[in-house]
């Protein structure tokens, strides 16, 4: 795993997972990740705890290690984020050891806007992880029916003799309305 910088965003960035441990009473972990800002003057804790320019509270986890059940931090992130073992291995007695609130901030979160965070207390950095991408295969089709050319495709079907009639009848309607309207004009 190449070393991230957990303070840096690019314009660019996508796939990481920064992982802060949050020191407020679990009862507040709403009141300090939701962004209720209504006006743009409006305080967001997490906002200015990260130092962020921009944030999307789209793309933000944020909940007690006790709501995970028994699983982990570690696992919480590689089964439900698909962060690699191999990447999460160095982390593990760190990971192991956090407990409280913890929020997860993903890269979308940043909305594409390069930006330095400065995280301060609440906030405790823990780590940053990239999200494995699963590697793009193209496997043949399974039915054969989804194979071959579309070249084969059945002939357009004619026109019936009744859409026929009722088209022309339509023009010569058009035709008649035309002429009527023009010996109008010349009577008049």
């Amino acid at each position: 795993m190449t070393q991230i910088d957990p303070n840096t965003v690019t314009a660019q960035e996508h796939g990481l997972i920064r992982v802060y441990s949050l020191d407020v009473p679990s009862t507040d972990i709403e009141i300090f990740t939701v962004d209720g800002r209504i006006g743009a003057d409006d305080p967001w804790p997490l906002l200015d705890a990260l130092g962020a320019t921009h944030l999307d509270g789209d793309h933000i986890e944020a909940f007690d290690i006790a709501d995970l059940a028994g699983i982990g931090l570690a696992e919480y992130l590689s089964t439900g984020h698909g962060v690699s073992e191999a990447d999460l291995a160095p982390y593990l007695e760190l990971l192991g050891a956090v407990s409280g609130p913890v929020v997860l901030v993903f890269s979308r979160a940043f909305g594409g806007i390069a930006q330095t965070l400065t995280p301060e207390r609440p906030l405790g950095n823990v780590a940053t992880f990239r999200q494995d991408n699963a590697p793009v295969t193209f496997e043949p089709l399974p039915d054969e029916s989804a194979r071959g050319p579309v070249d084969d495709t059945p002939p357009k079907k004619q026109p019936s003799d009744a859409a026929m009639g009722g088209r022309v009848a339509t023009i010569a309607l058009l035709v008649m309305a035309a002429l009527v309207w023009v010996m109008i004009k010349i009577a008049g």
